[in-house]
This record gives structure tokens, sequence and C-alpha cells, in this order.
């Protein structure tokens, strides 16, 4: 799949985002607020994603992101103007603020270079969404800091959850046992060769099959909704004694 997308190499990793329901004002002050408090959400997800899937191939014997300066924080080597801009919009307009979704450029990794190609895969596509996660819950820490220091500005408060949202979204998504996403690397590696192959064929398709799971609500009922429940679950878990100390 050659395909420009929200994570690295030749597979799309994508993002679909529902954002807050305004009391209806008009679309373009609902689309200023919902830009306003997803963008350095949606930068950090994707820049960050990105650059933790060639700094892992890195460590792991690829230099290829790396010398193409890839592994890198600054968005603007992550961006797709098609994919990380238009398309969302696209979509939030024809939707009425309901749906986004969007993806950016790959991040070159040469899996031969690995030292071991097999296992390496799975810990270079791996990376990306753990990063995600990592980032939910610093998204996270901060919301309740706000909470715990009596910060009254629903912006940053916003900003929060949003983090938190969209990198939830980012890395279930991209668990989707499916080529040429995340998910779909993590199977071929531990799936025996045979099979691994017989997985790899579909890659050509996987972009256009998950799109077609996403615009039917097949993914976000069987996939999506069920693991961001999961997510915000160990979340709370996880916040919750934090919370107790200041109590």
């Amino acid at each position: 799949m050659k395909r420009k997308t929200l994570a690295a190499r030749d597979r799309p990793a994508t993002s679909a985002v529902r954002p807050p329901c305004y009391n209806k004002p008009d679309m373009d002050a609902s689309l200023i607020q919902t830009i306003a408090v997803y963008a350095l959400p949606v930068i950090f997800a994707i820049t960050l994603h990105e650059a933790a899937h060639g700094y892992v191939a890195k460590l792991l014997g690829d230099n290829t992101a790396y010398m193409m300066g890839r592994v890198s924080f600054n968005p603007m080597r992550h961006i797709d103007p098609l994919g990380t801009i238009a398309i969302p919009l696209l979509l939030y307009f024809a939707t009425g603020g309901a749906f986004m979704f969007g993806y950016a450029k790959p991040v070159p990794v040469a899996f031969s270079n690995l030292r071991n190609p097999r296992w390496g895969s799975l810990w270079v596509a791996l990376a990306g969404p753990v990063c995600n996660f990592a980032q939910a819950l610093l998204w996270g820490f901060i919301g309740v800091g706000l909470s715990l220091s009596s910060v009254d500005e629903p912006f940053f408060s916003r900003m929060a959850g949003a983090g938190v949202s969209v990198n939830l979204v980012l890395g279930i998504i991209n668990l989707f046992p499916l080529p040429p996403l995340d998910g779909g690397r993590v199977v071929m590696a531990l799936l025996p060769p045979r099979q691994a192959i017989g997985l790899a064929r579909l890659e050509p398709y996987g972009f256009f099959v998950v799109m077609a799971l996403v615009i039917t609500g097949v993914l976000t009922r069987f996939w999506l909704r069920p693991l961001m429940s999961l997510g915000y679950d160990a979340l709370t878990a996880i916040l919750t004694p934090f919370v107790s100390l200041f109590n």
C-alpha cells in the first residue's frame, strides 16, 4: 500500500475523531472552536507517533527514517497536506462536525535492515500506538492537574480531554489487526511465515477495507467503542489514586 498515513512506513495509520458537540452556533464558529481545541493534541499525537516508529527502528538497526530526518518533533516533516488537512476539513463540513478522519506521511523503515526483521517489525509497529497511549495518560494528568489547581478555563480542560480522546482513538485504530495498520504488522510478526504471507497479500486493499468499516460504522461499534471504553476505564484506574492524594 503506497498511501501516506498517520503512522509509519507504507501502511496507513488513521485517526477517527468525534469532536465535542456544541449547541449549534454558526458553522464557522464551531469549526474555529474545534480546530483551536484539537490542533495541539492532534499535532503532538501524529508527530510523536511518527517519531516513535522511526526512533525504535533506529534502535533496532535501521537508520532509514533517521537519515531522512523523520525522527523529528517537527510536525512539518510528518503532515500530509491532503490527509492531515484537506480530508479532515472536508469530512467535518460533509458530516456537520460529527466525524473527522485523516492520515499523515509514512515513516520509511527498511525492515530487512533490522537486526531481527520479524520481531523488530513487531516492536516498530507497536511503538506508535504505545506512544499514543502514553500521551493519552499525560493529557489525563494535565486535565486532573487543571482540576486540582482550580483552573477555571474551559478551553484548557477541553484541550486536555481532546488530547485523551485523540490519542486513544489513534492508538486503538492503528492496532486493528489488518495490514497495513500497525496491528496488522503485529499479527504478521506473530503468525507462522505461511499465514503471515497470506495476510500480507491483503495490504494493498487494507486502507480501503478500513475506510469501508469506518464509514459503515462496523469498526466503531465492534472495535473502537469497546476499546475506547476500556481505555477510559484504565486511565480512570491510574488517575484515581493520584487524585485521592490531593483530596
